[in-house]
């Protein structure tokens, strides 16, 4: 197959954006000539690359050359920086995508992107920290924050920390739920605060505490700070980041409902086997946050 770079760019441009007009903007081309770009790459392949769906979506086939398309494309970028040429018109920032756990996007995981040098953009994923390397299987991202340690094929994997994780609520609300301490009757019938239905922490909380199935009142709020909100509002209990809760527990506005009791995620780095200086960097700039923020693990 001969695969050219500008047909590359347009494959990974029509499935980052989605439609074919937004690749025209961003490569700043006509969106009959990123149309005609894909015809020959798919031509080359030999088979269809991508769905004309709203949005663009890949075939399985289109899958693997939107890992080739972005891998070469990342080193592309860094060859241009080297060079020097990065500034010039028509050489875009090197832009990474990364899946990220939403609580690590709360809390921990811009300051450390913040410092990775100029020139370096950020397509950031929102997925659970058990599925994110789905993502990188996919080629959606060239790397992840996540709880798998076994690597990804073509991928490497470092250990970064974990989160620590307790049973936390309102003092009213402890008062008024669980008035006897954490017994399973009470962790039965008090409501529960999940982030969203692949949140299996409070679960986890439950059959430790009951040692059996139980399906209390809850709400679901998809969304890292709304759902502390949530808790902090009284709506119900929920399994909180330490990250996120320090300042209000030696406040007193919030409390831990089951004494020192915590659950760890460990939390690991993935990303292509690529010689790439600015994934490297972000690498860095993770590793050096998650060291100062993370728990050892």
């Amino acid at each position: 197959m001969d695969l050219q770079l500008d047909q590359l760019r347009a494959l990974n441009a029509v499935l980052t954006e989605g439609t074919f007009d937004a690749a025209a903007r961003r490569l700043d081309l006509t969106p009959s000539a990123v149309s005609q770009r894909i015809k020959a790459l798919e031509e080359a392949a030999g088979r269809v690359l991508v769905q004309r769906s709203k949005p663009v979506r890949p075939t399985e086939s289109g899958l693997a050359v939107l890992r080739l398309a972005r891998q070469v494309e990342l080193l592309a970028g860094d060859t241009a920086r080297e060079l020097g040429d990065a500034g010039r018109r028509g050489d875009r920032p090197i832009r990474i995508p990364i899946a990220v756990n939403a609580d690590s996007l709360e809390s921990w995981v811009m300051p450390a992107l913040a410092s990775v040098p100029a020139g370096i953009t950020f397509d950031l994923h929102r997925e659970d920290e058990e599925h994110t390397t789905r993502l990188l299987r996919d080629g959606t991202v060239t790397a992840a924050i996540t709880a798998t340690a076994t690597p990804v094929q073509g991928c490497t994997v470092t250990p970064l920390g974990a989160m620590r994780y307790r049973p936390t609520a309102t003092p009213q609300f402890a008062r008024t739920w669980f008035p006897d301490g954490p017994t399973p009757a009470a962790y039965a019938h008090a409501p529960v605060v999940h982030f969203d239905r692949k949140d299996d922490l409070q679960f986890r909380q439950l059959r430790r505490r009951t040692r059996r199935q139980v399906d209390p009142p809850g709400h679901y709020v998809p969304s890292s700070s709304a759902f502390a909100d949530a808790v902090r509002l009284g709506l119900g209990w929920g399994m909180l980041p330490d990250l996120q809760t320090g300042t209000d527990r030696a406040a007193g506005t919030l409390v831990d409902i089951d004494g020192d009791f915590h659950i760890d995620v460990p939390l690991y780095w993935q990303q292509w086997k690529l010689h790439s200086p600015a994934l490297g960097a972000v690498a860095t700039a993770i590793a050096a946050a998650a060291a100062s923020a993370l728990t050892k693990s």
